[in-house]
């Protein structure tokens, strides 16, 4: 299987769910996977359960799906 992707958008195609749930990596702000929540935060997904040691801030990181209320429990 080849895990190469030419975008974020290509590695998620056809993965994201509503009520799914999500484990991100990264400490703090730092290593997040920023591309991967932009398209998540795209998709319009809902209900997710995301698993973190952070839930991002205001305009950034996992506090853009916060935002969107795309999270049911963080």
């Amino acid at each position: 299987m080849n895990k190469l992707f030419s975008s974020a958008e290509a590695a998620l195609e056809g993965q994201l769910a509503d009520g799914m749930t999500l484990a991100v990596g990264g400490f703090g702000l730092c290593g997040i996977p920023e591309s991967l929540i932009d398209v998540l935060n795209a998709s319009g997904k809902k209900n997710l359960t995301i698993v973190s040691n952070n839930a991002g801030v205001d305009g950034f990181g996992l506090g853009k799906l916060l935002a969107t209320r795309q999270v049911k429990k963080m």
